[in-house]
């Protein structure tokens, strides 16, 4: 199928591909499949949810572990039971990055990760249940604005 994109013009992908988010993101309950995309030279943890239903939507999402590698984001029975895990550790996680200019004032979401579960490409962002973590973390506080820009 073709799909044209917000950052990366127009591009072929299969439906396999999608990922399901039954319940959709947080404010866009109705758009409910994307694609992950990465960016270019980005090695994987600078990517983009870009919706398969509306080619103007699309979202900066980075890999959290490269920005902060004891990230430890815990799910809610609930949530889990949704995803169709038992434990935390089974899902991928990515977290939406608001990005600004400069770029050092970009922020990340670090309270409300998207998580994936790997083999039914299932997906469904969720807060968790911590003060650990908050919504605009700054970007510059890592200290990797140059390898993980967003």
């Amino acid at each position: 199928m073709k799909l044209q994109t917000k950052y990366f013009g127009e591009i072929d992908y299969e439906a396999g591909e999608a990922l399901s988010f039954p319940a959709g993101l947080f404010g866009f309950e109705e758009e409910q499949e994307f694609l992950l995309l990465p960016f270019e030279g980005s090695i994987g943890t600078l990517l983009c949810f870009q919706s398969t239903r509306t080619p103007a939507l699309a979202f900066v999402a980075m890999d959290p572990f490269a920005l902060m590698p004891d990230y430890a984001p815990v799910l809610q029975p609930q949530e889990l039971k949704e995803l169709g895990v038992q434990d935390s550790q089974e899902l991928g996680f990515y977290v939406l990055c608001v990005v600004k200019k400069p770029v050092d004032q970009s922020t990340v979401n670090l309270k409300c990760p998207v998580a994936i579960h790997p083999e039914t490409r299932v997906a469904r962002q969720v807060i968790l249940e911590t003060d650990a973590y908050e919504m605009r973390h700054p970007l510059a506080q890592f200290g990797a604005e140059e390898d993980a820009t967003c």
